[in-house]
């Protein structure tokens, strides 16, 4: 077991740094959950009726749960990628800076 160690400022960054990755991963498992969810009972709900509907009039236009479905799940997409890539601008610059440090404590 290692002792404890006071945390430096760069430990509480990092922490943080954490935390809002942590926080945007559990919205996004939240939202992609609602998501399948809501568009599950849409498609439901459309193969139920749509049946009658058809049988009282000819219809050959797309579903229309497919709009939800579409344009939702590129907001859920995107929000998955700023979650879990590293497209993240504060991330990258995170990065560069550390990179950055390491080169002048090396040079120093």
């Amino acid at each position: 077991m290692q002792p404890l160690r006071p945390a430096s400022a760069a430990d509480a960054t990092r922490d943080q740094r954490l935390w809002q990755i942590a926080k945007a991963r559990t919205k996004f498992q939240s939202h992609l959950v609602t998501y399948l969810l809501v568009n599950a009972g849409l498609w439901l709900l459309w193969a139920f009726t749509s049946q009658t509907y058809e049988s009282r009039h000819h219809v050959d236009f797309l579903p229309w749960p497919i709009w939800s479905t579409v344009f939702w799940g590129v907001a859920v997409v995107a929000q998955g990628l700023a979650a879990y890539g590293n497209l993240n601008r504060g991330e990258r610059t995170q990065r560069e800076y550390e990179r950055l440090r390491a080169k002048a404590d090396y040079g120093a």
